[in-house]
């Protein structure tokens, strides 16, 4: 079919005319080439820069025994799983990462998932169908969403983190109900409530799924998440993490009981009908699982939320508004590896991400759709490699191009 029938949507559309304009003047924040692996300083247009945008919050990406382990895949598998573990059967090293997520997370089960966005949207679209409903929070993960509209269900949304509103849903429920919620909110950088949501869940017999990307690897004595940390484990039915934050590789999983497992190994299309994870990739996630389970893990995650704090702390006291934290039921106030700073509009979060670039740092952005058109900041992401040097270096450098960045841009 010709693209010309299509010419009107893809002429007019906003966003690909401002990644354009952007690009051809070598200012924009997306899409920049990598030139050295993604660690705490990355090479970028040819010099090197401090990252506050990477998910690389244990630094396990670069760690020797996580590259050796792939190193290992790779001569003894090859390059490439070549199909799906349906049609063409698993490699060993697949099977020995589920049975270690699984025993971490003290399930009956774990599977993988090429990518964690298949396997939030296979889960839902597997579990959920015509006649159910789907609750999520309006912050949750794209892929849930998507998930959502996918699966038939009538979905309903209810305010980020707001329990009030979900009582209200799950009290007119006349379905069975799948509520879905993420443990660390991937730009407002807070954590759920999970143990109010899952006592509601219990209250209202709903099935209850927690997305663990952003938590895994860092919060709980085992570092499963913040499902571990609420003890809230033995309530939730789903958890959801990913391969590729905390854990330094690629791909998705999900764990539950084993018939729920099984289940889905069956029914979740985005396994079913996907090339599974290179060998190289898996082995690297099951050596930095085990990484993490160990005391050297134990040592990565306080390094990291005690960066995260001391971040935070720097940039408030030189005046900068930031979100993301999170008062605990027993009154703690958590720091999660994401330190989001609202910033005015989206012209003036151009102007600043550029200014940090000039000046050596590479910052993350939060734009629409993932955060609400007008409300746009800097999505600062904290490894646990980074110095504190590193850090006040950011927060001075911020504030220094904070104040032009919140003058309202002329329209």
């Amino acid at each position: 079919m010709s693209l010309a029938k299509f010419r009107e949507r893809i002429d007019y559309a906003g966003m690909r005319l401002l990644v354009r304009e952007l690009e051809d003047l070598g200012r924009s924040p997306i899409f920049r080439v990598m030139q050295s692996a993604t660690t705490s300083h990355v090479q970028v247009a040819g010099r090197p820069r401090l990252m506050l945008g990477s998910n690389n919050y244990l630094g396990l990406a670069t760690h020797p025994e996580v590259i050796a382990a792939s190193h290992r895949a790779l001569d003894r598998f090859g390059a490439a799983s070549t199909g799906s573990r349906v049609a063409n059967g698993s490699c060993e090293v697949h099977t020995e990462l589920e049975a270690e997520l699984a025993d971490w997370h003290g399930t009956e089960a774990a599977m993988v998932v090429t990518t964690g966005y298949q396997a939030n949207v296979g889960v839902v679209s597997a579990l959920a169908g015509r006649g159910d409903a789907v609750v999520l929070d309006w912050a949750a993960h794209a892929s849930l969403h998507d998930g959502a509209k996918m699966s038939g269900a009538q979905v309903s949304r209810f305010a980020h983190n707001d329990v009030v509103e979900l009582r209200s849903i799950l009290s007119e429920a006349r379905s069975p109900v799948f509520v879905i919620v993420d443990s660390v909110y991937s730009m407002d950088g807070d954590i759920a409530p999970i143990d109010q949501i899952a006592a509601l869940c219990t209250e209202f017999d709903a099935l209850l799924m927690v997305d663990e990307a952003h938590g895994v690897g860092i919060f709980g004595a085992e570092r499963t998440g913040a499902v571990e940390l609420y003890g809230a484990g033995g309530a939730v039915d789903i958890r959801m993490g990913t391969l590729s934050k905390g854990i330094g590789s690629i791909g998705g999983y999900l764990a539950g009981s084993r018939d729920l497992i099984d289940y889905l190994r069956t029914h979740n299309r985005g396994y079913q009908f996907s090339t599974a994870g290179t060998p190289a990739s898996i082995a690297a996630a099951l050596a930095a699982v085990r990484v993490i389970r160990s005391a050297e893990g134990a040592e990565l995650a306080h390094s990291l939320l005690g960066n995260s704090r001391l971040l935070r702390d720097a940039l408030l006291s030189r005046g900068i508004p930031v979100q993301g934290t999170t008062v605990t039921p027993w009154g703690d106030d958590v720091i999660g590896p994401i330190v989001p700073v609202p910033v005015v509009d989206e012209p003036a979060l151009v102007e600043q991400w550029n200014q940090l670039f000039e000046r050596g740092i590479f910052a993350g952005i939060s734009v629409f759709p993932g955060v609400r058109l007008g409300s746009p900041m800097l999505r600062l992401c904290v490894q646990a490699t980074h110095s504190a040097p590193d850090l006040e270096f950011a927060a001075d450098t911020i504030a220094e191009t904070y104040c032009h960045a919140m003058e309202p841009s002329a329209s």
